[in-house]
């Protein structure tokens, strides 16, 4: 077993969703004796294949995918939880001696996984009450709420993001102090990851994600969504919320038909890009590539390289 001070450095491949981490870090982990740890949150859910462009097993190239399929959709995903078994998981691939190569873009996940954030504690009835603030007068309700307790979070929190100001109201009540008291700090990363951005033109990027939303509807999301109700995905919290599908559950109700949840899976896929842009755009420990060079891989093994001689030094 590899002493932890010598162990290998992770590399994370972080950014908008269908720029291709996936493929890269395919790459990257076959270059560096690596295995993959996800860190997209609605890749936690057994079952959620289609909807999340999860790569099958066949396409991993024999390479260990860790945080793939360990949620029931009918659990809760939370960044405490992910934070705890991730970092588990990246301390054991480390001390095989093998180099955590870290893939997604679900933007807390990320930060909760490589900076110092100390989660406060969840109080179940307090919970209880804001959630039912939420069922009976909606997000609009909890936004006004929120905005009473603490005008900093309403104004930076999402309206539409009702599970995240529960949360928000959950901790200011708790704690007594503003939500963003408990913001993490952001350093040096967890284990000197190097961290690398893959990015595309924004009409190239929006043709991937047409191409991407038009295949998962093709090749069978509406099948996959009704097998997973049969399991439980209506009685969860975090899984019948995802982006495509929220929407095909919707068009199951007769809420609108599926050419309609086709399209509002695309509008919210290119919003949600935006949102994961902006996030990650501000991170300046951030190394960019455009996705669609050619020579990819080896820019990326040359930023890991750089990185790693430097840490050196």
């Amino acid at each position: 077993m590899v002493a932890v001070t010598d162990a290998p450095r992770p590399v994370a491949v972080v950014g908008p969703t269908a720029t291709g981490k996936s493929d890269l870090g395919l790459d990257l982990a076959q270059r560096l004796g690596g295995e993959i740890v996800n860190i997209d949150a609605m890749q936690l859910y057994r079952g959620m294949d289609i909807g999340t462009a999860k790569l099958p097993v066949d396409q991993r190239r024999g390479i260990p995918h860790h945080q793939l399929d360990v949620l029931d959709v009918t659990e809760t995903a939370t960044v405490a939880r992910y934070q705890q078994s991730a970092r588990a998981d990246v301390d054991a691939v480390r001390e095989r001696g093998a180099v955590p190569v870290i893939v997604g873009g679900s933007m807390m996940y990320v930060q909760s996984l490589l900076d110092d954030w100390e989660f406060p504690a969840t109080d179940p009835q307090v919970r209880a009450k804001w959630e039912a603030v939420l069922a009976e007068r909606g997000v609009a309700g909890v936004h006004e709420e929120l905005r009473r307790a603490d005008p900093e979070a309403a104004a930076t929190i999402l309206p539409t993001d009702g599970r995240r100001m529960v949360r928000a109201l959950e901790v200011v009540e708790l704690t007594g102090r503003p939500f963003a008291a408990s913001a993490p700090t952001i350093g040096e990363p967890r284990w000197g990851t190097v961290i690398l951005g893959v990015d595309r033109d924004t009409a190239e990027l929006d043709e991937r994600i047409e191409l991407r939303t038009r295949l998962m509807f093709d090749h069978g999301l509406v099948d996959e969504v009704e097998g997973l109700v049969a399991v439980g995905l209506r009685d969860g919290v975090t899984a019948p919320r995802a982006i495509g599908y929220a929407q095909v559950l919707a068009a199951l109700d007769g809420v609108y038909d599926l050419d309609e949840a086709r399209e509002r899976t695309l509008i919210g896929t290119r919003r949600y890009v935006r949102r994961q842009r902006s996030w990650f755009r501000r991170d300046g420990r951030v190394h960019w590539l455009d996705a669609s060079r050619p020579d990819l891989i080896d820019a990326a093994m040359a930023v890991v390289t750089t990185q790693s001689a430097v840490e050196t030094q």
